[in-house]
């Protein structure tokens, strides 16, 4: 059975996610995927290269992948030119994001962007989990974790589907609150889930 982690920005995905690890569960994080695919993958990088541009990758006509490297800068504002822009980039990283968790043989994801991204179309998962936080205190913690004001804190909170969306589509829903008893939510989940499997 297939379970994803997913839930919007500061909702307290990763810490759900390091709890599951610490007790054997090997997760599968899309982002990190989508960077290291966007450093290693030669298909990949000539897409990339086609869309964007050559100034996409320094040393861009290395014929080793790993001697280019992503001018992320570049891709930055490439991607915020447009929304059309945004879903070429996506339309292009999301596939092969999607292959590769095929290939890893793995059971758990780690996908922020599981519905907005359309990865419930490209990858059948059983079971969907969304991490959920009231706006304020994800808000505090974007701040705090990036250095941002509120105002560009919202922004990205604002870029996502809404919570509630996600929390509707999704089979559970642990709260991240910083009130709530989140270790006993998680044991809770685990039981379900291996209740489901059985």
């Amino acid at each position: 059975m297939k379970t994803v982690i997913t839930g919007g920005i500061g909702a307290g995905k990763s810490y759900v996610c390091r709890w599951l690890q610490a007790r054997g569960t090997a997760i599968y994080d899309c982002d990190a995927a989508a960077k290291r695919l966007m450093r290693t993958s030669e298909p990949l990088q000539q897409a990339l290269i086609r869309l964007v541009g050559k100034e996409v990758y320094d040393h861009a006509e290395a014929r080793a992948p790993s001697r280019r490297r992503l001018n992320k800068a570049v891709l930055a504002q490439f991607l915020l030119a447009s929304d059309a822009h945004a879903q070429a980039v996506n339309d292009l990283v999301h596939p092969a994001v999607a292959a590769d968790f095929v290939a890893s043989g793995l059971d758990w994801m780690e996908c922020a962007i599981y519905f907005d991204s359309g990865f419930d179309r490209r990858v059948h998962m059983d079971n969907v989990v969304c991490v959920a936080a009231p706006l304020e205190i994800r808000l505090r913690r974007i701040m705090e974790r990036d250095g941002i004001t509120r105002e560009r804190a919202l922004e990205w909170v604002n870029r996502q589907l809404p919570q509630e969306e996600v929390m509707r589509r999704s089979n559970f829903v642990v709260v991240n609150d910083g009130t709530e008893d989140l270790d006993r939510q998680l044991r809770l989940l685990t039981m379900r889930l291996q209740e489901k499997e059985k």
